[in-house]
């Protein structure tokens, strides 16, 4: 059995190794001409490119406009300047300077803290609203665990900690283990939550062992997903995501509402039911946040309120993901659903 772990652990990594790098590269394995995409791909500058080999085998070769592609794609509109738009949109640096925290961990909501566990991600999406986030800085090392813990037994209102970043299930399991076993003497910790791309992007990440041990030292587990079509709910993270449910650990998912890649009605339909289908309840459907060089993803408020009227009225309620922004400084989450 523990073979098989290591094999299954070593297999993500592998994966990950081959990831795509160079825009270039992608557009020519989905039999688009890349000189046809000059003019966009000098963005990668702004901010790195990196897509795992499983999502792109979920993407339709020859088509420009494959919502999967828009995600991930560098494009020239990412140079503009927006005003309104901001390096820092949930003002979580300038939150930092002002209050008392170690390195690697953020105290936005009264009752949870949230850990950078890492900064980078196996894919780099266009529209991150941490895209140009100093991980150098701040980022949760080891030697950290212990200051951290502290900090949270210090404040006893806290009852949740979520594991975040970058992608903090980039980490190996050994790191990850390491962190939930500090994180399990605290006894006020009710919840351990994991927000995480990777399953969708390279779901072989979801280890049996990781999911073993984390329901072992943890009473309630919660993996939160976040995909943003149906078409990236394959068949490989249904089987990867089975052994998790299988534990009790809770399935939810988020996604953000984006232009020319989910903001129709039919596309959000077919999310919440290929969702489902995989076991994973809908939760948060997000308004972008203002990051800068993102602006051409954006959704009016209009729109969005007209969209979740139309799911709304399409789907059971357990299928209607919350429509929401995140605006700094406040205690929680804003919803912005329609008032009728």
């Amino acid at each position: 059995m523990q073979t098989l772990e290591v094999s299954t652990r070593d297999e993500w990594q592998l994966e990950l190794a081959k990831s795509y790098k160079d825009p270039r590269q992608l557009l020519t394995t989905l039999g688009l001409d890349p000189s046809a995409f000059n003019e966009h791909l000098e963005a990668k500058k702004l901010f790195s490119f990196r897509v795992p080999r499983p999502f792109v085998e979920l993407m339709e070769a020859g088509n420009p406009q494959d919502p999967l592609l828009r995600q991930v794609l560098p494009l020239a509109d990412e140079f503009t300047v927006t005003p309104g738009y901001s390096t820092d949109p949930l003002n979580e640096v300038t939150d930092k300077r002002e209050h008392a925290v170690p390195q690697g961990l953020l105290h936005k909501y009264a009752s949870r803290v949230l850990l950078l566990v890492q900064g980078a991600c196996a894919i780099n999406c266009r529209y991150c609203f941490r895209r140009h986030y100093p991980y150098a800085d701040d980022v949760l090392p080891r030697k950290q665990f212990d200051e951290c813990v502290e900090y949270v037994r210090q404040h006893q209102e806290v009852n949740e900690v979520i594991l975040s970043g970058g992608d903090p299930l980039f980490a190996n399991d050994g790191y990850l283990i390491e962190l939930a076993d500090k994180l399990a003497e605290l006894k006020q910790i009710k919840r351990l939550r994991i927000h995480s791309r990777l399953p969708v992007v390279l779901p072989q990440r979801l280890t049996e062992r990781l999911a073993s041990h984390l329901t072992k030292r943890f009473e309630q587990v919660i993996l939160v997903i976040h995909a943003n079509h149906a078409n990236e709910i394959g068949s490989s993270l249904k089987k990867h995501l089975t052994p998790w449910r299988q534990r009790g650990i809770t399935l939810l998912n988020q996604s953000v509402l984006l232009k020319s890649i989910n903001d129709d009605a039919d596309s959000l339909s077919q999310l919440s039911e290929r969702l489902f289908d995989a076991s994973v309840l809908p939760y948060y459907l997000h308004q972008l946040d203002p990051v800068q060089g993102a602006a051409h993803f954006a959704v009016s408020d209009a729109r969005a309120r007209e969209l979740w009227r139309q799911i709304n009225a399409r789907l059971p309620g357990f299928l209607v993901p919350k429509l929401v922004r995140e605006i700094p400084n406040r205690d929680s989450k804003t919803p912005i659903m329609p008032s009728e």
